[in-house]
């Protein structure tokens, strides 16, 4: 499935200029800053000297224009506050620390993919930057976000990934909630060795993609990366770390499926990094009602809506996803024994039914382009 098939639109974007290509070289391989505040300038210009790039900065949208189409990345400050009329969306919006939740809201606002906030991330952007100068995209990352509270989207996240994992492609599938309470427990593996969250806390820098993988816990046929299911205390993990960890994960896997979760900070942490989201819903007026709000706080990126219901539910699916202007990637069945499955650690069981297996092979195949 392509961008230019199945595209959110956002203000000041165009369906598909984030397409699936959005690693791969342009036309020049510089990076264009739009910004006139020096610090900002200085701090990006360190960031691209160790990445090894280019980097082309100009004041104002006008003067960017020449350059807007072909650059290799387009960093846009948290200084302007418009786009050109038409052209592709900027890659990444880039501040300062003391910009806070506005940065979020006008990334959301302009149509652009990440956020990165100086000096703490530029590790981060200096990979970006690198890895946007080479052929090799890696794995594509999967964010699962409910659209309303109970949506259902930690079981479609698992049912996704084991889905995944009997189709031979390699999947981790990584808890980003730390409120939720161990996506482990739904797996029963919270006893299978293997790093937790906690012990990635003070991961910083490149992490190697290999030695990830081999540290993680498997269950179902595929890796994980959880929460810890116990009532130790813990204090979330930084955004850069996550986005870090991420990096390594999409080099060392070919689909990463992110339970996103759905309170401000999981979504600032993880919803930035995907490549693409799919939002899951009840076939409810309430929660397509809740859904049209969260879009508002998400980025720029594909997404699609997974509807939950049964025949003869309230809405109808199509409907639902019509007044959300959302493509609707299928309609998950509403089983009866879902809830009891899940605080059994049996949601893998689950998964092996037939209408489980028909729903995830589809969204897979339409949300993932048949990726495997």
């Amino acid at each position: 499935m392509s961008r230019h098939q199945r595209s959110r639109s956002r203000p000041g974007t165009e369906a598909g200029a984030a397409g699936p290509g959005r690693w791969l070289p342009h036309e020049s391989s510089e990076t264009v800053l739009v910004t006139g505040s020096e610090v900002l300038r200085g701090e990006v210009e360190r960031v691209v000297a160790a990445s090894g790039g280019q980097l082309r900065t100009v004041p104002d949208i006008r003067e960017a224009a020449p350059f807007w189409d072909t650059a290799a990345v387009v960093l846009l400050g948290s200084d302007v506050r418009e786009l050109p009329p038409r052209g592709r969306s900027p890659a990444v919006l880039v501040g300062l620390s003391e910009d806070g939740d506005s940065l979020w809201q006008l990334a959301a606002a302009l149509g652009v993919e990440r956020v990165a906030v100086l000096p703490d991330a530029a590790a981060w952007l200096a990979e970006y930057l690198s890895r946007s100068r080479t052929p090799d995209p890696g794995g594509l990352v999967l964010g699962i976000v409910g659209g309303c509270g109970g949506g259902g989207a930690s079981t479609a996240a698992v049912w996704l990934a084991h889905a995944a994992a009997r189709q031979g492609i390699r999947v981790l599938l990584v808890d980003g909630d730390p409120w939720g309470g161990g996506l482990e427990l739904a797996l029963s593996a919270e006893e299978t060795p293997g790093l937790r969250w906690p012990d990635l806390a003070d991961a910083s820098g490149t992490i190697d993609p290999g030695q990830l993988a081999d540290s993680l816990p498997q269950a179902g046929g595929f890796h994980f990366l959880s929460w810890p299911g116990n009532r130790e205390r813990h204090s979330g993990v930084d955004q850069a770390v996550a986005a870090g960890v991420l990096d390594g994960a999409r080099r060392g896997f070919e689909l990463v499926v992110v339970d996103v979760g759905r309170g401000a900070e999981t979504l600032r942490t993880f919803a930035w990094d995907c490549d693409r989201l799919i939002v899951v819903l009840p076939a409810l007026l309430r929660a397509a009602v809740a859904t049209a709000r969260l879009l508002q706080e998400l980025p720029a990126v594909e997404t699609s809506l997974v509807v939950r219901g049964k025949p003869g539910a309230c809405l109808d699916a199509e409907l639902i996803a019509e007044s959300v202007a959302l493509p609707l990637a299928g309609i998950m069945p509403d089983v009866r024994n879902a809830t009891a499955a899940t605080e059994l650690g049996r949601l893998l069981d689950i998964g092996r039914q037939r209408n489980v297996r028909r729903f995830a092979g589809a969204v897979l195949d339409f949300g993932t382009g048949g990726a495997g």
